[in-house]
């Protein structure tokens, strides 16, 4: 054993950068590789966005359409409502709730 703690290596010495220490290679790594002309990185992907579209809209569709619903009833309401208590009937009805 040498003084920094490593057989063979010695202070001083370069060792390489970052990833290329200067160790023995790892044992039992297997890299499996495709050629790039058999790849086929959109295989398949126009049918799965329509599909995945799909289950999306329809997993969603329920907590969005209530309360757009709701909102639009509310302001229909509230401007009906507005229009009539600014029209003269509204205005003549409520007069004497003012005073």
């Amino acid at each position: 054993m040498g003084a920094a703690g490593g057989p063979g290596k010695t202070p001083g010495v370069y060792l390489g950068w970052w990833g290329n220490i200067g160790s023995l290679p790892q044992k039992g790594v297997t890299t499996y590789a495709l050629s790039s002309n058999r790849q086929r990185p959109f295989a398949g992907a126009a049918h799965a966005a329509v599909f995945n579209t799909w289950r999306r809209f329809k997993g969603s569709v329920l907590y969005v359409i209530p309360p757009f619903v709701a909102y639009y009833y509310i302001m229909d309401w509230a401007e009906k409502r507005n229009h009539f208590l600014n029209s003269k009937e509204g205005r003549a009805l409520y007069a004497d709730d003012q005073e």
